[in-house]
């Protein structure tokens, strides 16, 4: 015997779902959507944690880094530091020290840090070979699995420098290391012979804690180790904690909106199959009593109608949970992209635990009105059949009838009140469809302002470069790319500022910026420039080179959006990011020590940029506080009616024979990650809406059905079909008023509340343009959607209202 019986019982289940088509697919629809969000929301939980744990635990990645001074602490006193109180494992010391190599084609990569270990293998970070070998001898070496590409593979060499004589090394094997512990791996006298004055060796340890899970419990044993040694030994640490962030931070931003989406779809399907179940029931009174007449139970009426909710929703929750797969696959794609790991997949927990909670809501929600037919006495429901109940809405008759309305305006109004529960379903079902589309409106505003915001380059109409623009290094990966992942050679474009000493071997070396500055000066039709570089520098409290963009001459045309305080506007000025402050426990008003090759100054603090280029801070001053450093790019704003291209092939025939370039800067916005949230978003909505709009439908069908004597009375004391139509749809006209009024405040206030927990996801504040983003015409226009939705939802059972014979219409029970 089935959970809802055979032979007579399935026969009324089965004949209520497939008479009452419209409730069906309502049911389903709004169950899909639930689940389908559901599901994305948990899996992008589950896999936030899920691929950096996993290969941190295999791996048994180190809790702490630590660099040492070698002539401070010997080897056997470092071995030593392994067996202090609270340490459970530790490898090491390697010889490590820091390089930058530069590929065959001349492209010089960012700095690495090189490690020299005999073996991947080891108590603390056992390193995984993605492809090849591990080095075995000298002029062998190791990169980081994210460097792997058609431009760097097995076999290919690298110079350590630039300079002529170089020795090369040969990549044999590419390595992921849960932990980030170095970027790149040689035998231990590889390291030694590579060390220079600039670049001394170091002593690296990796410590493993029996507590680790807080930055205080880190800080601790930092303390321990410090301790241990001669004052001064200890460089500098890095976190693990650090590492998991960044990344997890390509899944973190999204979960925030995903799961407000999915707590909004678990709602209105609440709404909705509690408003069906009991549409239902009030329309079926006659039948229920007749059923009841014939030998059904009570408890056999209440399973039938809890049958009739759950059949569609059991259809609908398998569409969704398959939708809700594809819906999560490009986003656990990147998740595992910002990791490194192999391809993820949804959790099967996740697809087992939200289709059991989805049937258990919706068995719930139809319930109540469920009971109440199994509770109905039969001789009642029969006699009582479907009219409303004597009385009900002669006051709002009389208060309607009062006001200076078409009559058929008023005698649609007071359908409101006839039936006040479904006209509530039908008002909150409305509401929470505002919520969605405020939301998401105000969501996608933001991530186009973020998008904007991480290229601050582009606002300039020409980029005019010192090198040619196919040898410029890829500017830093935007939120959500592979953060913490050293940028892959092999990148270029207009707009990405050089970084020093990027030029191609073979080709002219970098034009002298004086020579360019001077051409973009002279130029017809130049409005305003300024210059700019990004290199990198040491700061005092962060271990190794941090990235630094300088700047000459006005920069605020290109400057990043500021969460608090201002942008730089002169020499000994600082601007740094959220992460930046946090890392190394400063403020704004705090002087830093910032140094770059010999020169050391000391820079205040003065602002805190909005930067979502990744884990590793980047940090703003001005070109004069380091007289050695000059600009690779000239960022050109024309004057008006100046053409951007024309204006930048002039420009390019002057520097390109000296070796410069110049070109047209192309409007930015979101990409990668952000493109497939707002996806995301406006699908989701799309959704919503359409479940808020069948809500509608499923109410209006029922009223439609209720008072189709009515309207044939209506008609034959001469109301037009038009007057019909009007009468059915000023109902759910001030339905959707009421709606947009509920719903885009509280849509307002959801953006609010979420946006800034996404913010803080991926370890940033955000500035007034990324929160600030409803106008009141955009307020207006979300407000007038309550009245599209409810209206859309309702104008096919008004028409047909309009369209029925009167006669048909008055012989109808």
């Amino acid at each position: 015997m089935s959970l809802f019986g055979t032979g007579a019982l399935g026969r009324v289940v089965r004949s209520g779902v497939g008479q009452r088509r419209v409730q069906t697919v309502v049911i389903a629809v709004a169950t899909m959507m639930a689940v389908a969000s559901a599901v994305v929301a948990g899996s992008l939980m589950a896999a936030a944690a899920a691929p950096f744990d996993r290969a941190f635990a295999e791996q048994r990645g180190a809790h702490l880094t630590a660099r040492f001074d070698p002539a401070l602490a010997s080897a056997a006193q470092l071995a030593a530091t392994g067996k202090l109180a609270g340490v459970s494992a530790s490898s090491g010391p390697y010889p490590s020290t820091e390089f930058r190599p530069v590929d065959r084609t001349g492209f010089r990569l960012p700095t690495l840090t090189l490690v020299g270990r005999s073996g991947p293998d080891g108590d603390v970070d056992r390193v995984e070979l993605k492809s090849g070998r591990w080095a075995q001898r000298p002029g062998e070496i190791v990169l980081a699995a994210s460097f792997e590409g058609p431009a760097l593979g097995i076999g290919a060499t690298l110079r350590i420098s630039d300079t002529a004589g170089a020795p090369t090394l040969s990549i044999v094997g590419f390595a992921v290391s849960a932990g980030r512990s170095a970027d790149s791996w040689a035998t231990p006298a590889q390291v030694d012979a590579l060390a220079s004055e600039g670049s001394p060796v170091t002593s690296q340890m990796l410590y493993r804690f029996d507590s680790a899970s807080t930055k205080e419990q880190l800080l601790a044993g930092r303390k321990r180790l410090s301790a241990s040694v001669r004052p001064g030994a200890l460089l500098g640490t890095e976190s693990w904690l650090d590492t998991k962030r960044a990344a997890d931070q390509g899944a973190a931003a999204t979960v925030p909106f995903v799961s407000a989406f999915g707590v909004l779809g678990i709602a209105m399907s609440v709404i909705i199959v509690g408003s069906v179940i009991s549409g239902v029931v009030g329309t079926s009174l006659r039948r229920i009593g007749i059923l009841k007449a014939i030998g059904f139970t009570p408890r056999e009426v209440v399973r039938a109608y809890v049958a009739q909710a759950l059949v569609p929703a059991g259809a609908g929750i398998a569409v969704g949970v398959v939708l809700g797969n594809l819906l999560a696959v490009p986003l656990l794609a990147d998740t595992a992209a910002a990791y490194g790991t192999v391809a993820l997949s949804v959790a099967w927990w996740v697809d087992v635990t939200v289709p059991a909670a989805a049937l258990v809501v919706v068995g719930l929600a139809a319930l109540v009105p469920a009971l109440r037919a199994g509770r109905l006495r039969t001789v009642e429901a029969i006699a009582v059949g479907r009219s409303p109940r004597t009385g009900r809405g002669r006051w709002a008759h009389r208060v309607m009838g009062a006001l200076p309305l078409p009559r058929p305006v008023t005698y649609g109004l007071v359908t409101l009140f006839t039936h006040p529960v479904r006209a509530l379903a039908m008002l909150l079902s409305v509401a929470f469809g505002m919520v969605a589309a405020t939301f998401a409106v105000g969501l996608t505003s933001s991530l186009h302002a973020i998008g904007i915001a991480q290229d601050p380059e582009s606002r300039a109409a020409v980029t005019v470069t010192t090198t040619r623009m196919a040898e410029v290094a890829p500017p830093p990966p935007p939120v959500g790319g592979d953060a913490g992942d050293p940028p892959r050679p092999g990148g270029s474009g207009p707009g990405a500022p050089p970084v020093e000493g990027s030029a191609a071997s073979g080709e002219p070396g970098a034009a002298d910026p004086a020579t360019v500055r001077a051409a973009v000066a002279r130029q017809a039709g130049t409005g305003s420039y300024y210059g700019k570089t990004r290199t990198e520098v040491t700061v005092a409290g962060i271990s190794g080179p941090v990235r630094a963009s300088l700047y000459e001459g006005d920069s605020r045309s290109g400057s990043y959006e500021m969460i608090s305080g201002h942008w730089i506007t002169g020499a000994g000025q600082l601007v740094v990011p959220t992460r930046f402050l946090e890392r190394t426990s400063t403020k704004i008003g705090d002087l830093v020590l910032v140094t770059r090759a010999e020169e050391t100054v000391r820079l205040r603090i003065v602002g805190e940029s909005f930067d979502t280029s990744g884990s590793e801070p980047e940090i703003h001053a001005d070109m004069a506080d380091f007289p050695s450093a000059e600009p690779g790019t000239f960022l050109v704003e024309v004057e008006s009616g100046v053409s951007a291209e024309e204006y930048a092939r002039k420009v390019a025939a002057v520097v390109r024979p000296l070796g410069g370039d110049a070109a047209a800067n192309a409007p930015s916005g979101p990409e990668g990650v952000l493109l497939i949230m707002s996806a995301l978003a406006v699908l989701l909505t799309l959704m919503l809406v359409s479940v808020a709009g069948l809500g509608v439908l499923n109410s209006v069908v029922l009223d439609t059905r209720e008072r189709i004597h009515d309207l044939g009375v209506c008609k034959a004391i001469g109301m037009a079909p038009r007057q019909i139509l009007v009468l059915v749809l000023s109902s759910v006209a001030a339905i959707g008023v009421l709606g947009g009024l509920i719903g885009v405040p509280a849509g307002c206030a959801l953006h609010g509340l979420v946006v800034p927990v996404m913010g803080r996801a991926v370890g940033t504040g955000l500035p007034s343009p990324v929160l600030d983003v409803y106008g009141p015409v955009e307020l207006l226009l979300l407000g007038l959607g309550g009245v599209a939705i409810a209206v859309l939802g309702a104008v096919v059972p008004a028409g047909w209202a309009a369209r029925a014979r009167t006669a048909t219409a008055l012989r109808t029970e």
